[in-house]
């Protein structure tokens, strides 16, 4: 499946449990802890500057960075069909998470 194939065909913001569950049209489902999701932000400022920006600094699995604290999704707004952009509740609001950049950070099995 190609990055511009690639698409959710549901996502769940469960804040009980503070995980984002995306189902993907591939048949899998990965379950993202938001204070995980937090800390691999892709927007510039989190990435510190252009030069670090892209899928090659893109981690390779969101359950090896280690949280600075707890977070949580106070919203999530689609980006055109192309993405999702929470607002947390720290008040970070500029990160833009593209389906295949999820895809790729995906907590491995």
């Amino acid at each position: 499946m190609t990055s511009s194939t690639l698409r959710p065909t549901g996502i769940t913001l469960d804040k009980t449990r503070g995980v984002l569950v995306i189902t993907w049209n591939t048949g899998e489902q990965h379950e993202f802890p938001l204070s995980h999701l937090r800390e691999a932000c892709p927007c510039v400022e989190c990435r510190g500057g252009h030069a670090f920006m892209g899928m090659e600094f893109a981690p390779d699995d969101l359950l090896k960075l280690t949280p600075r604290r707890s977070y949580a999704i106070e919203e999530l707004n689609p980006v055109g069909h192309y993405a999702i952009c929470p607002v947390w509740d720290d008040g970070h609001s500029t990160g833009i998470y593209s389906w295949e950049y999820l895809y790729h950070i995906a907590p491995k099995r």
